[in-house]
C-alpha cells in the first residue's frame, strides 16, 4: 500500500477509492462468499494509512447499488456529491461497503466521486471514480489472498497543441 500512496502523489484532502471483493480475495467468485472480517481489515488498514495524510477515503459497493461509494458525509457535503438513499448489506453493496459504514464516523452513500487516485483488489472495476486522466500505478503487491490488485492515479489532461508548452510542469 505505501508505494501506491507515494505513486498517487496523494494531497491534503483527497479522495481515495477502494474497490474489493472479499469473495476473491478468499479466492471464490466475485459477490459470491462475502466476508465481513476482511472487509473490515481491508477498510480499517487503509484508513491507518489515509486517515493520517488527511486523504479521504471511499469505498465503492457492487453493482446491485450501481457502484455508489461510502464516503464520511462531511466529505461529500464539502465535495458536492450527490447523496443516494441507500444502506449497503452483503449482499447489495458488499462486505467492504458494510464494513465501511460500521467503520467511518458519520457515513453516506454517494453516486459518484471523482477520486484522485484508488486501489482495486479483485477486479471490481473502479475506474468510473477516478478523474481523468487516469494513469496505472504498478503496485509491488500484485495479488492480496487469491484477488488481483490494480491501482490508478491521475493527472490533469495535457491541453493545447503545438505552441503549448509543459516544460516546468513535474507529473509523478
Amino acid at each position: 500500500m505505501d508505494n501506491i500512496i507515494e505513486k498517487a502523489n496523494l494531497k491534503e484532502n483527497d479522495v481515495f477509492v477502494l474497490g474489493c471483493s472479499t469473495s476473491e480475495v478468499m479466492g471464490h467468485q466475485i459477490g459470491k462468499h462475502s466476508s465481513l472480517e476482511i472487509g473490515e481489515l481491508i477498510v480499517q488498514t487503509l484508513l491507518n494509512k489515509l486517515n493520517p495524510l488527511n486523504v479521504h477515503l471511499a469505498v465503492q459497493g457492487c453493482e446491485h447499488l450501481n457502484r455508489s461509494l461510502v464516503i464520511e458525509s462531511e466529505v461529500a457535503e464539502s465535495k458536492g456529491y450527490e447523496e443516494v438513499w441507500v444502506r449497503p448489506s452483503l449482499h447489495a453493496g458488499g462486505a467492504t461497503s458494510v464494513s465501511a459504514f460500521k467503520l467511518f464516523k458519520n457515513p453516506i452513500e454517494v453516486m459518484a466521486v471523482q477520486a484522485k487516485a484508488g486501489i482495486d483488489i479483485g477486479d471490481t472495476f473502479i475506474g468510473m471514480h477516478v478523474k481523468s486522466v487516469q494513469v496505472p500505478i504498478r503496485p509491488t503487491i500484485k495479488t492480496l489472498g487469491h484477488a488481483h490488485v490494480t491501482a490508478v492515479t491521475s493527472r490533469p489532461r495535457y491541453v493545447g497543441g503545438p505552441r503549448a508548452i509543459y516544460e516546468g510542469i513535474e507529473i509523478k
